[in-house]
């Protein structure tokens, strides 16, 4: 089974945005070294404690520090912007990192109505035609507007030998429905998602056309899990995880990514334990072999080779060192 990584660049206490997207180079690295088959790196706008509203800058810097692994979108926020200018920019990428660009396309605004208010005009309006820039997308890829068409003779320059691969993010059947129509490949959000899943997937696969004779229907399904040596570290580690998130939803959480030992105070003071327990029943954490059990469990539920992992830790170490078990226990080659 192919293991790929989502890196939402979450900023630390006491760790600068410089700090954090620095760290999320050496996670790409990393990966690299791990056997990972693609770092794909998510955009944000102004959400407290997330360092990279703009993947395409960040993709740059790390193909040039990186050689082989597939490097990404996770995912490029559409409904923002032209699909030309996408185009431009990750043909730009292709032409630099051959073989290795893949386009995550996303719906989602990534942060607030002010700063979606601050970044685009007729932001609900574009997602409603998300179907149509889709389209204008994949023919500005593959350079093939039909003849009568207002942008046929429109190249997205540069032109790489080999364009870069799209995929559609979702968690709903609505965007499993829209993959399957445009012959894209599909990313399940499961780690994000209280919806069906199975179902979801099951939905694209039956209802998939390919644009390009020979496609077939791809699924990644990407989970939440943190990986240590032994169950309690893994949970202790886990909590920085936890607490931010309830901090974010109180507004609180500014300051990053807590300490464990900041995140366990919080923890007793907001009395949230049960909350806590809940949280273990979603996501994905333990050592090697109960984390590899759980990969292939969802394997077998979804019927995938791939799995795509988002990890995130107060301690950059400690995110590292979990790729790295779930690698080792999944028999990946480390170099």
């Amino acid at each position: 089974m192919k293991l790929s990584i989502l890196d939402q660049a979450p900023i630390s206490v006491n760790q600068t945005s410089q700090d954090a997207l620095f760290e999320s180079m050496k996670l790409a690295q990393a990966g690299e070294r791990f056997g990972y088959t693609r770092y794909w790196i998510a955009e944000h706008h102004d959400l407290a404690g997330l360092a990279c509203p703009a993947p395409e800058v960040m993709l740059g810097y790390i193909g040039a520090q990186t050689k082989k692994i597939r490097i990404g979108a996770g995912a490029v926020l559409l409904p923002h912007y032209k699909p030309y200018k996408v185009a431009e920019l990750y043909n730009m990428l292709s032409t630099l990192f051959p073989n290795r660009i893949d386009i995550g396309i996303g719906r989602a605004p990534g942060g607030s109505a002010e700063a979606t208010n601050a970044l685009s005009d007729n932001f609900l309006q574009q997602v409603w035609k998300m179907p149509e820039l889709i389209d204008t997308l994949l023919h500005f890829i593959h350079n093939d507007f039909p003849e009568e068409h207002e942008f046929a003779n429109v190249n997205a320059a540069p032109l790489p030998l080999t364009p870069p691969v799209p995929w559609l993010l979702g968690t709903s059947k609505k965007s499993a429905i829209l993959a399957a129509e445009k012959g894209l490949a599909y990313t399940f959000g499961l780690f994000m998602s209280d919806n069906d899943g199975e179902e979801i997937v099951k939905k694209y696969i039956h209802n998939f056309t390919p644009r390009i004779e020979g496609d077939k229907p791809q699924v990644i399904v990407t989970v939440s899990a943190i990986c240590a040596e032994t169950k309690e570290k893994a949970e202790e580690i886990a909590l920085s995880s936890y607490v931010w998130g309830k901090q974010r939803e109180k507004g609180e959480g500014k300051q990053g990514v807590p300490s464990i030992s900041e995140a366990m105070e919080y923890l007793e003071n907001e009395k949230l334990h049960d909350g806590f327990r809940k949280m273990k029943q979603k996501v994905i954490i333990g050592n090697p072999k109960e984390v590899k059990d759980k990969l292939l469990g969802l394997q077998q539920i979804y019927q995938t080779d791939e799995i795509m992992i988002v990890t995130i830790t107060h301690s950059p170490e400690d995110r590292l060192k979990s790729y790295e078990l779930i690698a080792k226990e999944m028999g990946h080659t480390t170099s």
